[in-house]
């Protein structure tokens, strides 16, 4: 077997995930044999441990080598829908969305018209409103048509796409002429996935995992279930991901027995109960769950999905049954729920049954240094998306017009998180972010609260060793450099580690997981 040694570079492991402060270790050389980490050291000592004539020798010419970061919360085929379909990201009026989407109409043949990104809080000039139903029927000339807003949690359909779902009319969330949510929107998204052609998914799904493999991941997680994508859609993608970044695979649904938690897996394909099994909504549409009414919307505090008895059902069923279990959550009020419900839990099977299964929660954005403390004794992990806070953080985002300045700038504690003792793991819940993970890194870092920022090695740990961790049980070698550990890593352009963490995005030189490449810029190293 070929052992491989790359030279000359700054091999850099930002340590293992936790609640103390990661140690890292830095280095100029590495050795790796199959799909293990042989040695870590500098270039004199490669030179002396090891004969030029057995080893495939790699010049990294100054390049950084990190572990492979980890995605904990993607959404694959929607991420990939947004490579291959209709980006609104960046519309920036209501003109411009209906715009994209008349372009769309005239060039796509395909059975279904799906888009996705718009945000009316961003739109800068004109009505700040979605498109209304006729003016969606207009632009897609009378075809089907979904368009999922930036969060995901309400989406904007056309005429001829709500004909295929009739009862979403009578569900809540249901708008005669504006974006639809909750269960409505459930009902019809179900019905423009199933309309997605397996060409369709396949193409989305392969764009979504090379793209992630060109920055340095080496590992995602899928958030799936039966109101996201569906269980032919994970079990495609867990098919698509060989020769890519590796794929962890989790299935929202609820369950209230140890026998139940295996039949849905045995069914899904999925390694664990956990992902967005959704406690509540999402700011953004105005249904995650709040204990005060929304400030722009003084009637509604958001919706509740789940109960605490659910939470501990789910979660005592899944800890008989040995996997992991979670949910999405991020208002308050939602996350009063699923505190009580972990407590409930442990008086059940006790502490110590849950910490061993390494349960997670997504997203946490509305939660106490009291709650983290209580989560983080059962073991949880808090599994988070940093870019949130860039894209809607500060005096003037989205999080101050739905909630207030006071609200706002207590969104995202990641430092409150770390310092109760909960590990973190850092996603991008794309296609809600996008897949970047130096930009998580960054949004960590230089969150708009100071008191909520991370340091540089506790963010990257989070997004490599956190996010191993995050899978739970059986992955201890994974997001680290050292002898004995999984041979995944990512190499970047990028002179030493505070100028990838302060300056332009690095560009990524290869990709390993494994010992297998599954990406290789073109020129990227010599031999």
């Amino acid at each position: 077997m070929t052992t491989t040694l790359l030279l000359g570079g700054r091999v850099h492991s930002p340590g293992r995930a936790g609640s103390g402060a990661p140690k890292s270790r830095e280095a100029t050389a590495m050795a790796v044999r199959g799909d293990t980490v042989l040695w870590v050291g500098s270039d004199a000592e490669a030179l002396d441990r090891f004969d030029p004539r057995d080893v495939e020798a790699l010049r990294l010419d100054g390049a950084l080598v990190m572990p492979a970061f980890v995605d904990a919360h993607v959404h694959a085929t929607s991420a990939g829908l947004l490579l291959t379909g209709l980006d609104l990201t960046a519309c920036s009026t209501l003109a411009e969305c209906l715009d994209a989407v008349r372009r769309l109409a005239a060039v796509s043949d395909e059975p279904l018209l799906w888009g996705h990104g718009w945000d009316e809080t961003r739109w800068r000039a004109g009505p700040r409103r979605p498109p209304t139903r006729r003016e969606l029927d207009d632009a897609a000339h009378g075809r089907p048509l979904y368009l999922s807003r930036i969060d995901v949690h309400s989406a904007l359909v056309s005429s001829a796409l709500l004909t295929s779902a009739p009862g979403a009319a009578g569900l809540p969330g249901y708008s005669a002429n504006g974006p639809l949510c909750r269960d409505a929107h459930h009902a019809v998204r179900r019905s423009a996935l199933a309309r997605l052609t397996p060409a369709q998914r396949r193409a989305a799904q392969r764009a979504f995992l090379s793209s992630a493999a060109s920055r340095g991941i080496g590992c995602v997680h899928e958030c799936a279930g039966p109101d996201i994508s569906g269980v032919d859609d994970l079990r495609d993608l867990l098919d698509e991901s060989d020769g890519g970044p590796a794929v962890v695979g989790y299935w929202g649904e609820l369950v209230s027995s140890a026998e139940q938690a295996r039949e849905v897996l045995a069914g899904s394909g999925a390694h664990g109960l956990a992902g967005d099994l959704f406690v509540d909504g999402a700011l953004g549409s105005r249904t995650a769950a709040l204990h005060a009414p929304y400030l722009d919307a003084p009637d509604s505090c958001g919706a509740l999905y789940l109960s605490a008895a659910q939470v501990a059902d789910h979660v005592v069923a899944c800890t008989e049954a040995g996997v992991q279990a979670g949910f999405h959550v991020i208002g308050d009020a939602g996350v009063a729920t699923v505190v009580a419900g972990f407590a409930a839990a442990a008086r059940r099977v006790g502490r110590e049954a849950l910490a061993a299964r390494t349960h997670r929660l997504e997203h946490l954005e509305m939660i106490s240094p009291a709650q983290a403390a209580e989560l983080a004794g059962y073991g949880v992990v808090a599994s988070v998306q940093p870019q949130f806070d860039a894209a809607w953080g500060g005096e003037r985002g989205m999080y101050a017009q739905r909630l207030g300045a006071d609200r706002a700038l207590a969104m995202n504690p990641f430092a409150a998180l770390f310092s109760a003792g909960m590990p973190l793991a850092f996603g991008s819940d794309a296609p809600v972010t996008p897949v970047d993970p130096w930009a998580s890194v960054r949004a960590a870092v230089h969150h708009h609260t100071p008191s909520a920022r991370l340091s540089p090695e506790v963010a990257l740990a989070a997004h490599t060793a956190g996010g191993a961790l995050a899978a739970g049980p059986g992955r201890p070698s994974d997001g680290v450099l050292m002898a004995g550990a999984a041979a995944s890593y990512a190499v970047w352009d990028a002179d030493g580690l505070a100028a990838a963490v302060d300056g332009p995005t690095p560009r990524c030189l290869r990709t390993v997981v494994r010992g297998r490449t599954i990406f290789a810029g073109e020129g990227a190293l010599r031999t």
